[in-house]
């Protein structure tokens, strides 16, 4: 019969080449191993090092442990409609996946008129000043990602004295105490060439990417940011969370 930390490892080992846990997930907790399987700490922590000596996941000190990426040629699920996703913000996910990340910031201004932009046949619309961030996002030295946002100063002032490689949702939300109503986002492909002024991978031959345009929409309809980023379709597979939506009579069904 094996030893109790190694059912319990095996049994989240099993979650996560199911999928049920994907790469970024965070692991449960040594006290909440202690309270589904009724263990000692000592057990609970010999499962999380078990699970991270056999490089299914990492520990970040004060954070967690999270699911290393162990899929082919390190392809990077992100899924959307998830707000836990979104609030974690790409930096930290990367980190957590067992990744590098770097920034390099291409342009960084203060645009004094608004910008709008039509996503899912919506118009979406900040008044100026708009802070402009754009930047290509490394994963252990491969740009994967480029990112322009477009953040309203007027309900986020100062915020372009932050650092970009931050979780913009988690400040707009402890920061400038925003509630988030909505983060409406659209994917869609198209085919980049080498020669293209888009092309900012350093790509040698033509390759699809995903194209994602989001918009982050607080209270009273208020648009705080606006973002269009490319992201490489030999890298990156895009999973979708559909909630239940009980607005209608206000209960859950039976």
């Amino acid at each position: 019969m094996k030893p109790k930390f190694i059912a319990i490892s095996d049994t989240i080992i099993e979650k996560i080449r199911s999928g049920e846990l994907q790469p970024g997930d965070q692991i449960p907790s040594e006290n909440e191993l202690i309270k589904s399987y009724n263990v000692s700490n000592t057990t609970a922590r010999k499962s999380l090092l078990d699970i991270e000596s056999k490089g299914w996941a990492k520990r970040i000190k004060g954070k967690g442990t999270y699911v290393l990426n162990r899929t082919p040629d390190h392809h990077l699920v992100r899924t959307l409609g998830s707000i836990y996703a979104t609030r974690r913000g790409f930096h930290e996910s990367l980190i957590a996946e067992g990744f590098q990340p770097r920034n390099l910031v291409l342009e960084k201004t203060i645009l004094p008129d608004g910008i709008s932009s039509e996503i899912g046949g919506k118009h979406f619309i900040i008044d100026g000043p708009v802070l402009k961030i754009h930047q290509l996002r490394y994963a252990d030295e491969e740009i994967i990602k480029d990112e322009t946002k477009y953040i309203s100063l007027k309900l986020c002032p100062n915020i372009n004295r932050m650092p970009t490689e931050i979780s913009y949702f988690k400040v707009y939300e402890s920061t400038y105490h925003l509630k988030i109503e909505e983060v409406k986002q659209t994917l869609s492909t198209e085919i980049i060439q080498p020669d293209s002024s888009e092309n900012n991978f350093e790509l040698k031959k033509a390759t699809a990417m995903f194209i994602l345009d989001s918009a982050v929409v607080s209270t009273k309809n208020k648009v705080v940011e606006i973002e269009r980023s490319l992201y490489r379709g030999d890298k990156y597979k895009f999973a979708i969370i559909a909630s239940p939506d009980y607005k209608d009579n206000g209960q859950k069904p039976d």
